[in-house]
């Protein structure tokens, strides 16, 4: 495929793919040290009734407005669940379980009360996103990267996504030790001063807005797979974290790459007429590395093991 063809049909839904990939794999990887790397499906099912509000407030359907009532009810949900976690002293994946239901209850409740059922809300498009959809028709080639015209319409989810990408990693870099020794051993965290309650809320909220800017691309499918699958993947492969984190970096691209190539030229290949969902490709080829590294990863059967700091 020439520049011509890739930049315009396939670099922007791959850049995209990419990131939103890496940016729910990094607070993964400490989410699921921490157990509770089911958050990310959480937080899938508890954005509908942000999205139906802000729907409700605006009279419209647009990216922000929806964007922000989504992460406003991502943020309560984190909130929900750490309170009655941390007030009813049960396990996470319970308390998991009472916020995401409850919340995604009131937000089918408030479409067919407010009669917006009839308005473009689709579950399709919640769960697959529509990261193919995502060209960027105004490139001409690799020359329109350098382009300010043709960047002026390239699509919004890009930037985005890179700056969310970029929000996630400064908090990983700014909190890093404390996020090690908290993750690890949370008792001797409050004996140095550390306040884990306020940092563990904080990893969630972190993990919250990053689900939460790729639901609208890529959908919950991406968002959920990419919590779990890189960072247990790169658990298999060492003992180190900063090796882990580099591994599931590795695999979130890979399973970005490689997803949206094989959505759209794997069934071609295979002679079949039509292309599948990137969307589901992505998790799929997720799933298979994650699989191939539980067979023959380094570290496979030890992941109770303490990773190393």
């Amino acid at each position: 495929m020439s520049g011509e063809e890739f930049v315009p049909l396939s670099l922007t839904p791959m850049l995209i793919g990419i990131f939103a990939a890496v940016a729910c794999a990094l607070p993964g990887n400490f989410l699921l040290l921490r157990r509770q790397a089911l958050i990310g499906d959480a937080i899938s099912h508890v954005v509908l009734p942000g999205i139906v509000v802000a729907f409700l407030v605006t009279g419209v359907i647009a990216a922000w407005p929806m964007m922000l009532g989504a992460a406003a009810a991502a943020v309560f949900a984190v909130v929900m669940i750490e309170a009655i976690r941390r007030l009813g002293r049960i396990e996470p994946g319970a308390a998991m379980g009472v916020v995401f239901t409850s919340m995604f209850a009131a937000g089918v409740l408030l479409l067919e009360q407010s009669d917006t059922s009839a308005v473009h809300l689709d579950v399709e498009h919640a769960l697959y996103g529509n990261l193919e959809s995502l060209i960027w028709l105004d490139a001409t080639g690799w020359a329109s990267l350098l382009d300010p015209e043709a960047l002026r319409y390239i699509p919004a989810e890009l930037p985005r996504m890179a700056l969310t990408l970029v929000g996630v990693c400064l908090f990983i870099a700014l909190f890093w030790r404390a996020l090690k020794i908290s993750t690890f051993d949370e008792g001797f965290a409050r004996t140095m001063g550390i306040r884990t309650n306020l940092l563990g809320l904080g990893l969630v909220i972190t993990a919250a807005v990053a689900a939460v800017a790729a639901f609208d691309a890529v959908g919950s499918i991406i968002v959920i797979a990419m919590f779990i699958c890189p960072p247990a993947a790169a658990r298999m492969m060492t003992n180190r974290l900063e090796a882990q984190i580099a591994w599931s970096v590795l695999f979130a691209v890979l399973s970005a790459v490689l997803g949206y190539i094989f959505a759209g030229f794997g069934p071609l290949w295979l002679g079949a007429a039509d292309a599948v969902s990137a969307a589901g490709m992505i998790a799929t080829v997720s799933g298979v590395i994650l699989a191939i590294a539980a067979r023959f990863g380094p570290c496979r059967g030890r992941s109770g093991a303490p990773v190393g700091v």
